[in-house]
Order: C-alpha cells, then sequence, then structure tokens
C-alpha cells in the first residue's frame, strides 16, 4: 500500500490477518479505496482499447465493432447507460474468450440497472441466433429463456445494435465521444457488496 506521502492518505494498516483488523485499519483502507475507484473510468477505457487492431477474422476489429454497436444505439435515442452497455459489452473478449459476457457483465454490475447488467450478461447466447447454426451449435439456445421478463428487450439490442454492427463503411462515432458517457456511468456505484444500503 502507498505511504500516504505523496497521495495526502494516511498511512498503511500493518495487520497480516483480516482477524487482527481493527475499524481504524478498515477505515484507512477505504480511504485508499475511494482514491483508487477515482481512476475506475480510466482503467476500463484502456482496456477497451485494447480491442483496437484486433479483428479475429471478422471485418472490422473489436473497438470498431463496440464503437459501432455504441453509436447504432446512441442514434437510436438510447439512453447513456444503455449506451455505455453498449460500449462495453465486449470488453471480456481479451480476457474471456470463452465467456466474454460473464467478464463484461461482471464489471458493469454495480453500476447499472439489473434489465441492463442482464442484457450484457446474456447477449452472447442471443447474439447467437444469428450464426450458431454455422459452428454446428443451436441457434435458438436463447429459448431457453423465453418468458423472462427481459428476453425481448436483450433480443432487441443483439437485432438492433450487436449483430449488425461490422459494416466497415459505417460512421461511427470515436471512442473520445463516448468516454464523458463512461465516465459519468462509472462515477458511483448504484449497488455493490461493499456499500451499505
Amino acid at each position: 500500500m502507498a505511504d500516504g506521502q505523496n497521495t495526502g492518505l494516511k498511512t498503511e494498516t500493518s495487520f497480516k490477518t483480516f482477524v487482527e483488523s481493527t475499524p481504524e485499519d478498515w477505515a484507512i483502507i477505504s480511504e485508499h479505496a475511494a482514491e483508487f475507484s477515482k481512476g475506475l473510468a480510466d482503467r476500463v477505457l484502456a482496456h477497451l482499447k485494447l480491442l483496437d487492431g484486433d479483428f479475429g477474422g471478422f471485418p472490422v476489429d473489436r473497438l470498431e465493432h463496440s464503437l459501432q454497436t455504441a453509436t447504432r444505439a446512441h442514434r437510436d435515442g438510447r439512453d447513456e447507460e444503455y449506451v455505455v452497455c453498449a460500449l462495453l459489452h465486449d470488453i471480456g473478449d481479451t480476457l474471456g474468450s470463452y465467456n466474454h459476457p460473464d467478464v463484461a457483465a461482471a464489471i458493469l454490475k454495480p453500476f447499472v440497472s439489473e434489465q441492463n447488467h442482464w442484457m450484457v450478461a446474456q447477449h452472447g447466447v442471443f447474439q447467437g441466433y444469428y450464426f450458431f447454426h454455422h459452428l454446428g451449435l443451436d441457434r435458438n439456445m436463447r429459448d431457453r429463456f423465453q418468458g423472462h421478463e427481459w428476453y425481448e428487450y436483450t433480443a432487441q439490442f443483439c437485432h438492433l445494435y450487436d449483430q449488425n454492427a461490422f459494416d466497415p463503411e459505417y460512421d461511427s462515432e470515436p471512442l473520445e465521444f463516448f468516454e464523458p458517457m463512461v465516465r459519468r456511468v462509472f462515477a458511483r456505484p448504484k449497488k455493490s457488496m461493499y456499500m451499505k444500503d
């Protein structure tokens, strides 16, 4: 931990196990955590930039796909939280190649509505409707969610914004356009196990 000399924060704790820790220790840790959290939007945006140049055989790279998805949602009048979800829906591609929706959903969960979180978490299986059959998989895998209150919401996201966001000629907004939105959405969690209700 930082010693607080440069940040103005209190010094680090000295316990070796959580059992030995005190409320004073956790006040110090909380102060450091709050300071570190201020950089979350920057870290998310930096990680999103890792998708730049990663084509994976697609007509556009993964960053352009993300920008295109968000741009389409924005131009369609979706609210800021939804647009940020659209921008970040594939951010997990670099670390979660086999479960990228789970990674994106985990990052967004404290900051978005349950509906938008569910949409991001399930978009992979809903997106599969458009191509799973080409891989010998069941394109109707999403049907296991039939009757779920956000089924149509998620199907609409994939149909309107995700599955058609691979157009090299599309005039997407640049990442800088979305940065203020990302910063506002990540400014304060709506819910977290580390926050009191």
